[in-house]
């Protein structure tokens, strides 16, 4: 492992806010209810039986099979001590009782997915968790159907079907419940799907509202109390006009990843997919509201800013990484804002309020474009790396972004984001796509490799208050894993060739590592036990879009395979097996 030491920032300017407890740190019972651990998105626990002095001493506690050899995406909640685990498809739920020596199966349900579904899934037939909320666990189908299940008995409650998979369309996030309503979005931007995200009645499952990612303002949900920040984004019916005719209704713009909320101020924040085609020639404007970072109401889906990042997106860049909520002192004003590391390469720290961008400066390497303006919110791009038909070399990120859908972290203890990410490059050309409902929709030829250094992957602790590195770890694959930090001064997270790691929050120091059996692409969670004692669970198994030439058993030979990512990838065969497991560690 190679490892940057960067100048360590003076955090003397970090300010904390009353507000903070309440939005980011909301109270801590040791449980994980949910993919994020809270509705900011910190993934960070107050736990701190494990810390840097001790984590060497961690050790085994039990393991479990999921019983899958396909990418293992999900974070394990816990909950009244019992355990619950989503697997790739078929999508089993599995309730283990922590009570007991060796966490033993409570129950299983089995939603006996669309086997079909497999075949329109882009990226893996991954899941990325489920949630809890009033006693049941509410989890997506890869074949577009959410399901309640009791959280006790393993029954099912209801089961609604969103959307149909011979559209191209599938489900692959984690929803989240916000005031009784259960936010889940769609996948198949590859598809040429139309993008949406709904709220659905968690009591009976019934859908209370649809907002599409295109289309007319009404479609949208867009009315009078929608006030983006930026002129580049206020008009009417935008999703239409910035689009060539009837070309939104197959444009992608999905909503597949990571939705926050925040009670105070009554806003879930959300990001939407890259458009469709891939070949931006094709679909020539702006292609609102693909690429965009949304706030709603939670009530009824009504649009109150949005903002887009990458208008026109040339590298499939979507727009659907997470987003933390942070309540901060920046330049002497304290402010409510949020965290939204992009695809293309930029920390956008906004104003969660207004949508108003407070800074944006490079996390990773970017030579797609220069800078982001903030006072139009403009994105400046280098038109030397603008693709279409014509070829394209050395565009630095490739599509997965400088980051894709794993997770970052934030400790208040250190006012630190730990941000996992890529370091990839690429080349690509374009081609004509043609539209066949349920076929891939795609329009470029991409072969992707290591960016600058040769390192395909980077772990780093990024200030958000001064927007620049502590420091940052090279590692050799890209981290497709989630990050944990905890009040242990610890953060963990896993790489691709398998091992499950933990530095220190404050420099980055290796502090323990474990070998497991697949390549980690999980999301790490901190957990009470009965016992009263720390837990760290992690899911192995090696796949997602990144790890297809594996969890696929696809041949390397082709570079273009995988969307391109087989290219970067060929290699990862050598230091990893397919595998489908639960890893639970403890002090002993």
């Amino acid at each position: 492992m190679d490892r940057i030491r960067l100048t360590h920032i003076c955090l003397g300017l970090f300010v904390v806010l009353p507000a903070f407890a309440q939005i980011q740190n909301q109270p801590d019972d040791g449980q994980w209810v949910m993919p994020a651990k809270n509705y900011a998105s910190t993934r960070y626990s107050t736990l701190a039986e494990i810390n840097a002095s001790n984590v060497r001493n961690l050790r085994t506690a039990f393991t479990f099979s999921l019983g899958t050899t396909r990418g293992a995406e999900a974070a394990p909640l816990v909950v009244n001590n019992t355990m619950y685990i989503v697997t790739p498809f078929p999508n089993n739920l599995y309730a283990l009782d922590l009570t007991k020596p060796g966490a033993p199966v409570k129950w299983v349900y089995e939603p006996h997915t669309n086997a079909s579904s497999q075949g329109v899934a882009c990226c893996d037939v991954v899941n990325r968790g489920a949630a809890y909320y009033n006693g049941k666990i509410y989890y997506n189908l890869l074949d577009v159907e959410t399901v309640a299940v009791d959280a006790n008995t393993g029954k099912l409650i209801w089961r609604t079907k969103l959307g149909d998979i011979n559209n191209g369309e599938s489900i692959t996030m984690a929803p989240i419940v916000a005031k009784g309503k259960v936010l889940v979005g769609n996948s198949g931007g590859e598809f040429g799907v139309r993008g949406w995200l709904a709220g659905l009645d968690a009591d009976t499952g019934k859908i209370a509202w649809r907002a599409y990612s295109a289309g007319p303002d009404k479609d949208v949900l867009i009315g009078p109390n929608f006030k983006p920040f930026y002129k580049m984004d206020q008009g009417t019916d935008l999703g239409v006009r910035t689009w060539p005719p009837d070309a939104w209704k197959i444009g992608g713009a999905s909503a597949w990843s990571w939705i926050s909320y925040d009670p105070q101020l009554d806003l879930f924040y959300y990001g939407t997919s890259n458009p469709g085609p891939w070949n931006p020639e094709q679909r020539p404007g702006d292609n609102k509201w693909s690429s965009t970072l949304f706030a709603r109401r939670p009530d009824t889906g009504e649009a109150i800013w949005a903002y887009q990042m990458n208008p026109h997106d040339l590298h499939d860049y979507d727009g659907v990484n997470e987003n933390v909520l942070l309540d901060l002192t920046v330049n002497g004003q304290s402010r409510k804002l949020l965290a939204h590391p992009d695809r293309n390469g930029f920390l956008y720290l906004m104003d969660r309020q207004t949508g108003e961008i407070v800074s944006a400066e490079k996390f990773g390497f970017t030579n797609t474009s220069e800078s982001v303006d903030l006072k139009t919110g403009a994105l400046r791009l280098n038109t030397q790396k603008q693709t279409g038909f014509h070829t394209v070399r050395d565009a630095c990120p490739a599509p997965p972004g400088v980051k894709d859908w794993q997770p970052s972290s934030y400790s208040p203890k250190t006012g630190l984001l730990y941000i996992p990410h890529n370091n990839l490059c690429y080349e690509s050309q374009g081609t004509n796509a043609n539209y066949i409902a349920g076929t891939p929709y795609v329009g470029m030829k991409v072969r992707m490799y290591a960016g600058p250094g040769g390192n395909r992957g980077v772990f780093g602790a990024w200030d958000p208050v001064h927007a620049k590195y502590v420091w940052s770890i090279n590692e050799m694959f890209p981290v497709w894993s989630g990050a944990l930090s905890t009040a242990g001064d610890i953060v963990f997270y896993g790489t691709m060739d398998g091992w499950f790691k933990a530095v220190d929050a404050h420099d980055g120091k290796p502090l323990w590592q474990f070998k497991v059996g697949s390549g980690i692409i999980g999301q790490p969670v901190a957990y009470k036990g009965p016992d009263g004692k720390e837990y760290i669970a992690i899911l192995s198994g090696v796949g997602g879009w990144s790890g297809a030439v594996v969890s696929g058993g696809l041949n390397g030979v082709d570079g273009t395979g995988a969307l391109g990512f087989l290219n970067a990838m060929s290699d990862l065969g050598k230091y990893t097996t397919k595998g489908g497991m639960l890893y639970v560690f403890s002090l002993p």
